[in-house]
């Protein structure tokens, strides 16, 4: 049970909090470098900074609005490639990518040198405030955020596991519980969660906050920004802190937010300072510490010498901002604003997916006890099935009515002048009803198909080991005639009038 009050506060200082990390950080952002911040250092005048870690979601909330809570990838593309105007890394492969033809996840892969980076999970704070305390749900919505930009990299894992901790501390209270809530979201081995781990380890062995960044980075850290040597201190270069992987920053990044978070105490101000003080993303990682904070304790826990600086309004920075409007015709102008809207979708999303969550308009009273017999048990953690959303990170997953179809490209969505591509197609059965697929494909005269065009394939019901098959087929050709190669996979079934298109995309690498 959630209070609509309790719910209103801990949304509000959810996008607070994230407006005050976001400013405090922003002008030491990429440099590597302990930091000595102790409050905002530059000129507000009663302003938030614009920041990207809002602005995207505010693009999520409206495509909720205008299309329904029914959102994928595909669609969250298309509202990408319409209103988010810079091509900053990520960003911009993802948009060159979708603007290409390929889909996500395909378009967060394709020369994508960033989909290891922090684009994603600065925006998974939308996904927990419209599934509060359901981390099942929030962490759907995530990863179809995530794969856009970021493919099959550390940053989708890094977006779903801050959505699964910041929806759980809509109604837990305790950071190594929640810590340990986000990480049964993601594969144990992947960089993230063993960063995650890491700074575990050093808080439990009674390192100081400035000994857990230096265990972090040593293992843990990507590149300097564009490799710059000049946003790095003399100290972390004397360290050997110069070098890493170019974009893989999600990993050290997230470790770095749960040091502030660990070190921090409970303390909002010493949280949120930790962290810039940590150095690298630190508009990003201070924005999520905060909105953390914000959801655990509410706006009222954050103090008001952080607030009155910058106020409630919402500032954008790179939307188009004609096309959804001047003025804020569509945009939410401040943080009231934003959580009436977001509180609308909540509604909805607990409603269609039956969720064991209630918020109540009127307060619980001590004196009489809410019913809550007609709530299903929910475990927080992950279970198997909430790891399956992982189950086709190389490809797309086109879902239909009954069936879903899931695309592996064999190295990648790229053919090279000439020669051939292996695609492995996917079938799954999702229904009670075991049935035949007519498999049809369609392509330019000059193309060739193994191991056949035109075939079928026989699918037992959902509940049975034969209801998923897949096919690995060649497509060949001497010679590629067009950069961009479309094909259709046309999947029917005999006696009804079922028709499924699956795309097919190749792009020609000279």
């Amino acid at each position: 049970m959630i209070e609509l009050d309790d719910y209103r506060e801990k949304v509000l200082g959810c996008w607070m909090g994230k407006n005050i990390g976001g400013t405090l950080g922003a002008p030491f952002e990429w440099k590597r470098q302990v930091n000595d911040v102790k409050f905002y250092t530059q000129e507000l005048g009663g302003n938030p900074l614009p920041n990207d870690d809002i602005d995207i979601q505010l693009l999520w909330l409206i495509a909720l609005e205008e299309k329904g809570i029914n959102l994928d990838a595909r669609l969250l593309g298309e509202y990408w490639l319409t209103y988010v105007t810079p091509y900053w890394a990520e960003y911009g492969n993802a948009k060159i990518n979708m603007k290409s033809g390929l889909v996500p996840p395909l378009s967060g892969m394709e020369n994508n040198f960033f989909k290891d980076s922090c684009g994603a999970f600065i925006r998974s704070e939308i996904w927990a405030c419209i599934a509060p305390g359901c981390p099942k749900i929030a962490v759907r919505y995530a990863y179809e955020d995530a794969i856009i930009d970021h493919g099959n990299g550390e940053g989708v894992f890094a977006e779903v596991f801050c959505t699964a901790l910041e929806s759980s501390a809509f109604i837990v209270n305790d950071i190594f519980e929640l810590i340990n809530i986000g990480l049964s979201y993601i594969p144990k081995e992947c960089g993230v969660a063993r960063a995650i781990n890491n700074v575990l380890d050093s808080y439990k062995a009674g390192k100081t906050w400035l000994e857990a960044r230096d265990e972090l980075l040593r293992l843990y850290r990507g590149s300097v920004l564009c490799g710059d040597y000049s946003l790095i201190s003399k100290d972390d270069l004397n360290k050997g802190y110069a070098d890493g992987k170019m974009g893989w920053d999600a990993p050290g990044n997230i470790g770095m937010m749960i040091i502030g978070l660990l070190y921090g105490g409970g303390d909002f101000e010493k949280s949120i300072c930790i962290t810039v003080n940590c150095g690298e993303d630190t508009d990003c990682t201070a924005a999520t510490v905060g909105a953390i904070f914000g959801i655990m304790n509410g706006i009222d826990a954050i103090p008001g010498k952080w607030i009155e600086p910058i106020g409630r309004k919402v500032k954008t920075v790179c939307l188009n901002i004609g096309e959804l409007g001047y003025f804020g015709d569509q945009l939410p102008q401040d943080i009231d604003d934003l959580t009436d809207r977001i509180e609308r979708i909540a509604k909805q999303i607990i409603w269609k997916y039956d969720l064991p969550v209630e918020i109540l308009k009127d307060k619980i009273s001590k004196d009489k006890p809410v019913d809550i017999s007609g709530l299903k048990e929910y475990s927080l953690l992950a279970g198997t099935g909430d790891i399956s959303i992982y189950k086709n990170l190389d490809g797309p997953i086109y879902r239909f009515d009954f069936f879903d179809v899931m695309l592996n490209f064999i190295d990648g969505p790229v053919i090279k002048g000439g020669g051939s591509k292996k695609i492995k197609m996917t079938i799954e059965n999702k229904y009670k009803i075991q049935e035949f697929i007519n498999i049809q494909w369609y392509t330019n005269d000059n193309w060739e198909v193994r191991p056949y065009k035109t075939g079928k394939i026989y699918l037992g019901r959902s509940i049975w080991p034969d209801c998923i098959k897949s096919i690995e087929f060649e497509l060949f050709t001497e010679k590629v005639k067009y950069k961009i190669n479309r094909f259709v996979i046309e999947l029917t079934i005999d006696g009804r009038h079922t028709v499924m298109l699956v795309p097919v995309v190749l792009l020609n690498e000279y």
